[in-house]
């Protein structure tokens, strides 16, 4: 990511597909920026479909977790970030929470999660998959744009420059 979302907004925030996050995620993992298009899950407390889905290759692509903002247990953990990484996800927001944090951070992938909980989560494989989901006062759809730094979180219908 070439602009700062800063910079995206100065330049598109009248726009009318323009989206900015409310500030309520915390960051983990070593890339600080990042961006790609959505690909969607929703859960609840369950990671079976967040496991199949982040065992795809991709390029440019950017998980988006609806886990209806559960802290309950994690959604996420080292092992499926790692997975991440090797097949090429750029990123991932969750609304909801993470294990094994320091790890995480150590991983080459952006990460923004709610907070972090030891406990894993369910395998049931129940969820919808590409579904339009609603958090942090954003609409996220699959094949939208995500931009991501320090400051916040950007989607776009269209790509951004």
């Amino acid at each position: 990511m070439t602009l700062t979302t800063a910079d995206l907004c100065d330049q598109h925030s009248s726009e009318p597909d323009f989206q900015i996050a409310e500030p309520i995620f915390k960051t983990f993992g070593t890339k600080n920026c990042f961006s790609g298009q959505i690909s969607t899950v929703k859960v609840f407390e369950d990671n079976v479909l967040i496991r199949q889905l982040l065992e795809k290759k991709v390029s440019q692509r950017i998980l988006v977790i609806d886990g209806g903002g559960s802290h309950r247990c994690a959604l996420l953990g080292d092992k499926l970030t790692n997975i991440a990484c090797k097949n090429g996800w750029e990123g991932i927001i969750v609304y909801g929470c993470i294990r094994n944090s320091d790890k995480i951070n150590q991983l080459p992938i952006g990460i923004r999660a709610l907070h972090t909980h030891p406990l894993k989560s369910h395998k049931k494989g129940t969820g919808e998959l590409d579904s339009a989901v609603n958090f942090a006062g954003i609409h996220f759809k699959t094949d939208y744009y995500l931009y991501a730094d320090n400051d916040g979180i950007i989607v776009s219908q269209k790509p951004l420059s």
